[in-house]
C-alpha cells in the first residue's frame, strides 16, 4: 500500500503495476522500469527502476536503484501550502531525513521555519480573526526581528484550537530549533528533524481543521437564522442526491 495524495484519494491505497519496460535474460542483471498506478483514482503513479537477475530455473532477485516520486514520509498538501515559498528547501530536508542525514535535515527544516515565521503567524492571525479572538500580541510578534522574542510574545496568544496536546506549536518548534549544530550527534539531530516535521504537519492540520470547523458553524448559524437559506440548501442537497442516484443507475 502506498499513499495517494490525489484530491480523490488523499489516503493510503493499493497501486497496481500497469506497465513494465525491459527484457529479462537468463543469468544476467538487466534494468527494468515498473509503472504503478493508484487502483482507485488512476491518477497517482509511482515509477520504480530496478535491476533484475533471473536464472534459467525461473528464480531470481532484484535490486531497486531509484523511484519517482522519491521515497520518503508522506507530506500532506496543507504543509506544502503552509511553507510554499520554501517548498524546495523543505523537500530537500525530507530527502536528507530519508537518507538518515540528521544534521542536514535539521538545518534545512530550521531554515524553512525561520524564513516562514511571518507566514505561520499570518495563518494563526487568520484563525484568530475567524474565531473573534484577540490578535494584538500575534500582530505585535510580526514586528519582532528576533525569533525568540516573537515566540515569547505569542506564548499565550495562540488560539486553543491550534494547540498540540496543550502546547503552543510555535514554542515547540522554537524549542527544537534552538539546538546548536555542535551540541548533538547526527542521530540526535535526525530525531529533532523528525520532530520538527511532525509538529509542522500537525500544526498545518490544526489550521485546516479550525478553519473548516468555523465554516461549518457559520453555515449552521446561517441556516438557523435564515429559513430561506436553509430551504435552498436542503433543495440543493436533494438535487445532488437525485443526480448521484441517476448517475449510479
Amino acid at each position: 500500500m502506498l499513499y495517494c495524495d490525489s484530491s480523490v484519494c488523499n489516503k493510503g491505497t493499493f497501486f497496481d503495476c500497469s506497465y513494465t519496460w525491459g527484457t529479462l535474460e537468463a543469468n544476467k542483471w538487466k534494468p527494468v522500469n515498473l509503472l504503478y498506478v493508484c487502483r482507485h483514482c488512476r491518477e497517482s503513479f509511482k515509477w520504480f527502476a530496478v535491476l533484475v537477475y533471473a536464472d534459467r530455473s525461473g528464480a531470481g532477485k532484484a535490486t531497486k536503484f531509484g523511484e519517482i516520486p522519491p521515497f520518503g514520509p508522506h507530506i500532506p498538501s496543507r504543509v506544502i501550502s503552509l511553507i510554499d515559498p520554501d517548498r524546495d528547501l523543505f523537500l530537500k530536508g525530507r530527502q536528507a531525513e530519508t537518507h538518515g542525514l540528521g544534521i542536514g535535515a535539521f538545518v534545512y527544516y530550521r531554515r524553512v521555519i525561520e524564513n516562514q515565521l511571518q507566514r505561520l503567524l499570518d495563518e494563526i492571525i487568520r484563525v484568530a480573526e475567524k474565531l473573534n479572538l484577540p490578535q494584538e500580541k500575534l500582530k505585535q510578534a510580526k514586528s519582532e526581528t528576533q525569533f525568540a522574542k516573537a515566540v515569547e510574545t505569542i506564548k499565550d496568544a495562540v488560539p486553543q484550537a491550534l494547540l498540540i496536546e496543550g502546547h503552543n506549536p510555535i514554542t515547540l518548534l522554537h524549542k527544537t530549533l534552538s539546538k546548536g549544530i555542535h551540541e548533538l550527534s547526527d542521530d540526535e539531530f535526525l530525531e529533532l528533524a523528525i520532530n520538527i516535521r511532525l509538529v509542522l504537519t500537525e500544526f498545518a492540520e490544526k489550521l485546516g481543521q479550525a478553519l473548516k470547523e468555523h465554516a461549518r458553524i457559520k453555515e449552521a448559524l446561517t441556516k438557523l437564522f435564515n429559513p430561506e437559506s436553509r430551504k435552498k440548501s436542503n433543495e440543493k442537497t436533494k438535487m445532488d442526491t437525485e443526480t448521484g442516484s441517476k448517475s449510479e443507475g
